[in-house]
């Protein structure tokens, strides 16, 4: 059996690091409990599970090994909604991450459009989902609908051919803002205006390499 004092695990101390002249430094005491680390969660895209971790104080974390569902939010429309996560679209740290479809902070993935396409049909009495502009205004929606629409249109402008496009499909593209290793939960936002025009770039360099 190995000795206590040789088996190895993720440290976050910095005895067992070099000085920054390249020197060696010498151990003067062995690990501390409070330096301890653990592995990295990498959660995957998959039917839900999620593991509790005792912490220091005895505090907890939930550890999110698969996820396949998460809470969105609309900024413009200010709602959230939960849908299914489909695929990861892009990670600006490690393409390895987007080819096993690990899910961590800031990654951009695709949802399900489907709960808001429902809402803004609900809401507005437009459905989002329908390719050209003549077929969009459901004229069976009630006249308070139609108005809400307008004044919507007054304040915020339409929605963006970019989203709209997205909507079409079935897939809206859209940034995780939670820690999944840490709170067990893949939630985010929407992507829109100036950072769905970068993503978007990227991606489409991305595909044409």
């Amino acid at each position: 059996l190995a000795s206590p004092s040789v088996i190895m695990g993720v440290s976050r101390d910095s005895m067992h690091k070099r000085r920054a002249s390249g020197a060696r430094r010498k151990a003067i005491r062995v690990n501390r409990k409070y330096e301890l680390g653990r592995p990295a969660a990498m959660t995957k895209l998959a039917p839900r599970r999620v593991t509790v971790v005792r912490t220091r104080g005895g505090n907890t974390k939930f550890r999110a090994l698969r996820l396949d569902t998460g809470n969105f939010s609309w900024g413009t429309e200010a709602i959230s909604r939960k849908t299914r996560l489909l695929n990861v679209m892009y990670n600006a740290s490690n393409n390895e991450l987007v080819r096993t479809n690990t899910l961590v902070k800031n990654c951009i993935v695709q949802i399900d459009a489907t709960p808001f396409r429902q809402w803004y049909r609900q809401h507005y009495g437009v459905d989002l989902g329908v390719k050209g502009e003549a077929k969009h205004v459901d004229t069976s929606a009630p006249e308070n609908r139609q108005k809400k629409h307008a004044n919507r249109l007054k304040k915020a402008g339409p929605v963006v051919s970019a989203i709209k496009d997205q909507f079409a499909a079935g897939r809206l593209l859209a940034c995780i803002s939670s820690r999944p290793g840490q709170h067990g939960r893949a939630d985010g936002y929407i992507l829109e205006g100036p950072e769905l025009d970068f993503y978007m770039k990227k991606l489409h360099k991305k595909k044409k390499n």
